[in-house]
């Protein structure tokens, strides 16, 4: 059974930055694919980005430039480093994870919140 546990989230200014984490239990190399998740209140979950196990990744445009996704497959962890932090990145952040190919994703963390004053 794979867990997720999502770490790193705080409150920070406008153009700061954080480190979210996601700590993997169970065999890192079994997920094909994981990703990163945000949702702001009243507003849909929205995908930020994502890591495969071969090391390409995938930036939402909102996010690219400034957000970067990583997998460190030895340290079974998923990370978001999140840079020039923006007040519309306020959201709960979570890590996802699948065994597919595909955006399905059966496996989920509690979140972490993030939340950048202007």
């Amino acid at each position: 059974q794979v867990q997720l546990v999502e770490s790193g989230g705080g409150l920070v200014q406008a153009g700061g930055s954080l480190r979210l984490s996601c700590a993997v239990s169970g065999n890192i190399f079994s997920l094909n694919l994981m990703a990163w998740y945000r949702q702001a209140p009243g507003k849909e979950r929205e995908l930020v980005a994502t890591a495969d196990k071969n090391g390409g990744t995938y930036s939402a445009v909102s996010v690219k430039g400034r957000f970067t996704v990583s997998r460190d497959n030895i340290q079974n962890t998923l990370y978001l480093q999140m840079n020039s932090l923006k007040p519309e990145d306020t959201a709960m952040y979570y890590c996802a994870a699948t065994r597919e190919s595909i955006f399905s994703w059966p496996y989920w963390g509690q979140g972490t919140q993030v939340t950048v004053s202007s």
